[in-house]
This record gives C-alpha cells, sequence and structure tokens, in this order.
C-alpha cells in the first residue's frame, strides 16, 4: 500500500537513508530540511537510487514553516500517512559547562522540535483514523551516558512523550507510535557533536577534561573496531520495517548491541506493548 510519508532532517545522513528506502518501497515522500541549500546530498542520493521525491522547507524549531509543509502536503495529497521525526543534533558537554542557551536549544531541537511536528500532523491523522508517527530516539533515551545528560533527558523526554500518546490515541484513533532507539551511526553525527564542543568553547581545561578525553577517545576507538555503530542504510531499514508492520513495536532498538546495551531496561517488555496494556488497563479502564 502506498503511504503518504513526511520525514524530518533529510539532509544529511540518516535522513536520507530513510527517504530514499521510503522512495524505494513506492511511498510517496516528502522529504524535509530546515534548508533547502542544503539538499545536494538528498536530491544526489535520490538520483543514484533512481527514485523521485518531493522536498520541502520545514525547520522544526519554527511552527509556522512545519504548518505550512503540512498544509501544502495536505493540499496536494489529502492525507499523512506517516511522519516520520528525524531531525535531531548531538550534544557532549557536562551540565557545569553547557550555557543555558545550549541546554534550551539542545531540548529544542530533539524534544519540542517531535511535539511541535507530531502536533500538527495528529489532528488529520485523527480525522482519518488511521496513521503512525515514527520518532528516531536513542538508546540514549534509555540509559544516561557520560557528557550526555542534555540529550539524554530530550531523549528520555521522547521516549517517555511517545509512549503516553501511545496509551490513548492509539487505541481510540488508530494512530500507532514507534519510538526507534539506534545506537551510534556512522555518519558525520558525531563528527558534527565534536564540532559544536569546539564552536562553543572546545574542551575546557578543568577536572573534567582528562574524563571527557577518555570517553571521546574511547568513542573513536570503538568507531573504528566494534558492532556498536551501524550505517545509516542500516537503521533506515529499521525505520522502514516499522513502518510497513501491520502491528508496530512501541520501541525497537536497531541492532544486537543497542539490545544488549538497553537489555535491563527493555528485557521484560522489548516492543513496550506490555507497558502500553499495563497503562491502558490501570487508568483508562
Amino acid at each position: 500500500m502506498t503511504k503518504t510519508i513526511l520525514i524530518t532532517g533529510t539532509s544529511t545522513g540518516l535522513g536520507i537513508s530513510i527517504a530514499v528506502q521510503a522512495a524505494q518501497a513506492g511511498h510517496r515522500v516528502y522529504a524535509t530540511m530546515r534548508n533547502l541549500k542544503k539538499r545536494d546530498a538528498l536530491d544526489a542520493a535520490a538520483d543514484a537510487a533512481g527514485v523521485s521525491l518531493e522536498v520541502l522547507a520545514l525547520d522544526v524549531q519554527d511552527m509556522a514553516t512545519i504548518t505550512k509543509a503540512v498544509d501544502t502536503i495536505i493540499a496536494r495529497d489529502g492525507r499523512i500517512d506517516v511522519l516520520i521525526n528525524n531531525a535531531g543534533a548531538g550534544f557532549v558537554r557536562s551540565t557545569e559547562q553547557a550555557s543555558m542557551e545550549d541546554i534550551q536549544w539542545v531540548m529544542d531541537v530533539n524534544f519540542t522540535g517531535v511535539v511541535r511536528c507530531t502536533k500538527a500532523v495528529i489532528p488529520h491523522m485523527r480525522k482519518q483514523r488511521s496513521g503512525h508517527i515514527v520518532s528516531v530516539s536513542s538508546v540514549g533515551g534509555l540509559v544516561g551516558q557520560p557528557f550526555n545528560e542534555i540529550y539524554c533527558g530530550a531523549k528520555f523526554a521522547v521516549e517517555g512523550y511517545m509512549e503516553a500518546l501511545a496509551s490513548y490515541v492509539s487505541p481510540n484513533f488508530g494512530i500507532n507510535f514507534t519510538a526507534v532507539e539506534p545506537g551510534g551511526i556512522s555518519s558525520d553525527f558525531a563528527a558534527n557533536i565534536l564540532s559544536h564542543v569546539e564552536k562553543t568553547g572546545g574542551m575546557l581545561d578543568d577536572e573534567y577534561l582528562p574524563i571527557l578525553q577518555n570517553y571521546i577517545g574511547g568513542a573513536q576507538n570503538r568507531q573504528a573496531g566494534s558492532d556498536i555503530y551501524q550505517t545509516p542504510d542500516e537503521v533506515a531499514a529499521v525505520v522502514m520495517d516499522c513502518v510497513s508492520a501491520q502491528e508496530p513495536p512501541i520501541r525497537t532498538r536497531t541492532s544486537k548491541w543497542g539490545e544488549e546495551f538497553t537489555r535491563l531496561k527493555t528485557g521484560l517488555d522489548p516492543d513496550g506493548r506490555k507497558g502500553q496494556a499495563m497503562v491502558i488497563e490501570e487508568l483508562l479502564r
């Protein structure tokens, strides 16, 4: 079945892979990004794959652009079947070192951006009595990690947001919710994090420095020789499996490493369905 799919953050990495794979599966894809001047990599990937995409401007921090993009899709297609909240930004810095501006930015891009986009499409999906909202979270949305507390806090918020929506919107209006939880992705994501550290003052010479150097050095070594990191195409394939599933999971990891890393949090309820049933039973019946 052909679906109309809206994807955020498609100028790089995972977003490009999701957009291309969705188009290859025969769906009508609206690939969005904040700055349309950065669409060259997306266009090149689509050309190489022999697929066509609709490309729209959408900044997850700007509700006006989100509304405009959603209105455009509804005017053209009359519906949105799937929203994939992919846009996000990493952040590595201790709470002491992070400015309040940085903290607000990380939360706004990674969490509030998801809320804005979801808020814009839910009314249309509710009228359809169908739809699927997929948010790219992280294993960092389940397990806190050193120097990632602000980023992890944003992703934990995404997890709670998706779980809460699944508890009452899904059974009453037929809209599914899924949090996809990758580990590391071998793209410019990690490089962008380090670049942001440099742009915001670099590695500060304080008591945290040796701990941070140990963390970053270990991350670089792990990227070179372990199964933590997946390619964007591998993670995108998991996203597309969720999109095509008859009963999609409420949460899913994208690798064996991710399953092992999060097993203390997910072992009793790996796909979130037991938790959903328990909340409905306790609070809505």
